[in-house]
């Protein structure tokens, strides 16, 4: 495909394709602590078509102090502090995990946490392939040199960064004899108004970070059908995250941008057409279009019966359909030749016809 030619498709373990994205359902918290929803969660995942589902991990007294301010859509989500909104869905742990990466492993898709703290970085090791990080922690050093060191993939999230941070957080890993980093262009808007998208970064970041795999993180709703994550497709991103939800008529956190199964599942379809669509690169006939070839192309046709041995002169011919005879192509081959018949008017010329020339 046109839009991933060039980019590499090796990200540690995780199997990364050229014909359709590789989709991160971003299930966060919208379990809002309740084991039962997250597991329901990787069911409707795995059956909508994902590659993977992510989960948030986090305690909120190790994440916030109690004062911090919201910084989400307030109609949407009307929790003012930070700490009171994550104290709210805080509530599963290393087990909790421990069960999710396993049922996600039965249902044959890759189970990924971001971890918000060196604690959860060490528990989650065992469980997951790659590690996530979060926008917010592309300037926390503490947390992506301890998550670099464990040798994994990092994905790492770049909303609300500067060019100079996240050259500074690529360099910061590869300090750590880590190299394999896939950086996702992103907007840390919630939501994130069609307007301020600006999915032309990932061009950009394609172009700065070539040994990078890059791929987009939407907040984006979810309108004409995740238009926005199609097209941050076809501009290369390699992965794609979206919120995941079971319910989108839910009330706050993260559901009211979220995509549902039915949403995932549309989106994969799109995909599959668009893939279908682009098709290859090298330009080759194809065998749809051999009849049209013959039939739409045209042919030198006898304007006015020609007896045989008369000359051929350029008024006495004509290209017409349909291209079974000689390409107007020869015309200069055909000027000056004499047929070995008469020629009707209107019959189609044919090299058998045209053995000789004229010997003026």
């Amino acid at each position: 495909m046109a839009a991933t030619e060039g980019i590499a498709l090796e990200l540690g373990s995780l199997r990364l394709r050229a014909d359709r994205p590789f989709f991160i359902a971003e299930a966060g918290v919208n379990h809002e602590g309740r084991l039962d929803e997250a597991i329901r969660m990787v069911d409707e995942a795995a059956e909508a078509g994902a590659d993977a589902i992510k989960f948030q991990s986090y305690k909120a007294e190790s994440l916030a102090a109690r004062r911090s301010p919201s910084y989400w859509d307030l109609a949407s989500e009307p929790t003012r502090s930070q700490f009171e909104l994550f104290k709210k869905y805080d509530g599963l742990g290393p087990d909790a995990y421990t069960c999710l990466s396993a049922h996600a492993r039965d249902r044959g898709i890759v189970f990924l946490s971001t971890a918000f703290d060196l604690e959860f970085a060490d528990a989650l090791d065992p469980l997951m392939p790659a590690y996530k990080i979060a926008s917010a922690d592309l300037t926390n050093d503490i947390l992506l040199r301890h998550c670099a060191r464990k040798g994994k993939p990092m994905i790492l999230s770049t909303g609300a960064s500067s060019l100079s941070e996240i050259f500074r957080a690529v360099e910061l890993i590869r300090q750590e004899g880590n190299r394999q980093i896939s950086l996702l262009h992103c907007v840390l808007s919630y939501p994130c108004q069609p307007k301020d998208a600006n999915l032309r970064v990932i061009s950009t970041l394609r172009r700065l970070f070539p040994e990078c795999v890059i791929g987009y993180s939407d907040h984006v709703p979810p309108l004409h059908g995740g238009l926005c994550l199609t097209t941050a497709w076809l501009q290369g991103a390699l992965i794609l995250e979206k919120h995941f939800t079971l319910d989108k008529s839910k009330p706050g956190n993260d559901h009211y941008h979220a995509f549902d199964a039915a949403d995932l599942t549309e989106f994969r379809a799109r995909c599959a057409y668009i893939t279908d669509l682009l098709g290859e690169a090298d330009k080759e006939l194809l065998a749809c279009e051999a009849g049209a070839r013959q039939n739409a192309r045209r042919s030198l046709v006898a304007r006015q019966a020609i007896r045989r041995g008369e000359t051929i002169l350029a008024n006495m011919i004509v290209a017409k359909r349909p291209g079974t005879g000689i390409s107007p192509e020869h015309l200069s081959l055909v000027l000056g030749s004499c047929p070995n018949r008469d020629v009707e008017e209107d019959e189609i010329l044919t090299w058998d016809v045209l053995l000789t020339r004229s010997a003026s």
